[in-house]
């Protein structure tokens, strides 16, 4: 019994795991590779050609969608560290009060969070409205249906994703070891790039894994905050499934951005050297 016991403990998510994502993935895999329509039925002709003509319609939104979720992940990155970092070293007894204020939008809705911000940047509304009135824009300035709104909404809803990992890496990190690097004359800059930095490089890289997929599949931002000309995988793959009944097209879409995103990551890991992550772990 003793030797079933590990078994027995990972069974219900296993089986989890099985019914609700690999059955779905094979039967997605399967409706890729059929021919037909949502009136007559589909049937499974194995024609991989899909593949294909869908990457070859659909580079350019494959294209911004990575470039998108690229640009959200390092600015990401760029405004959680300090903010991990001042709450792990600096927060004190309040640490949990100031996570809780990062955790605080999740209380709200994924979607009535992005509409918020579709109101806060339209031409006439609370940021951009007094600021044409004051002059100090121009009048047919605007923000929303750009580039620049729809990675911002990306980065804002998915920031807390960057943010907890890379706390937990530095919360780990043991005072005494950057005291010992000052006492060994090093700056505080060398003691952060060279003892903080590292250790909390396991952070950094569950919290690019955890926001880079989720941006670069993300349809919400687009459809919301962006217009015609910042149209994602996402949203093609949505109007596919909804609109155009096109199962085929959306399914290999599905795989393909997948097939994408894991080259992405595993390159991402060889470049950021996982063995080097998993030591710095173990400390």
């Amino acid at each position: 019994m003793k030797r079933l016991a590990p078994y027995l403990l990972i069974l219900p998510g296993g089986l989890w795991l099985l019914i609700f994502l690999v059955v779905p993935m094979v039967f997605m895999a399967s409706v890729s590779t059929q021919e037909g329509d949502i009136i007559n039925g589909f049937v499974q002709t194995f024609d991989f050609s899909v593949y294909g003509d869908a990457l070859t319609r659909y580079q350019t939104q494959f294209l911004r969608s990575v470039g998108y979720g690229l640009v959200g992940t390092v600015v990401s990155i760029a405004m959680a560290y300090p903010v991990a970092y001042w709450i792990a070293f600096r927060g004190g007894s309040r640490k949990s009060t100031y996570l809780l204020l990062v955790l605080l939008p999740f209380f709200v809705s994924f979607v009535l969070r992005t509409v918020s911000w579709k109101f806060l940047l339209a031409d006439d509304g609370l940021l951009l409205s007094p600021l044409k009135s004051m002059g100090l824009v121009a009048q047919d300035f605007h923000v929303l249906q750009t580039t620049v709104a729809v990675i911002g909404g990306l980065v804002y809803n998915y920031l807390p994703f960057m943010i907890l990992p890379i706390y937990v890496a530095l919360e780990r990190i043991d005072p005494r070891v950057v005291e010992a690097a000052q006492d060994l004359y090093a700056a505080r800059s060398q003691a952060f790039t060279k003892v903080v930095l590292p250790l909390s490089l396991p952070g950094v890289f569950a919290g690019v894994l955890m926001t880079f997929v989720p941006m670069t599949a993300d349809y919400v931002n687009a459809g919301i905050l962006g217009g015609p000309s910042n149209t994602m995988i996402g949203n093609i793959i949505q109007t596919e499934y909804l609109v155009n009944t096109d199962y085929p097209t959306a399914a290999a879409l599905s795989f393909t951005l997948m097939a994408v995103m894991l080259v992405g990551i595993f390159a991402y890991a060889r470049a950021l050297g996982t063995e080097n992550v998993l030591e710095a772990a173990a400390r």
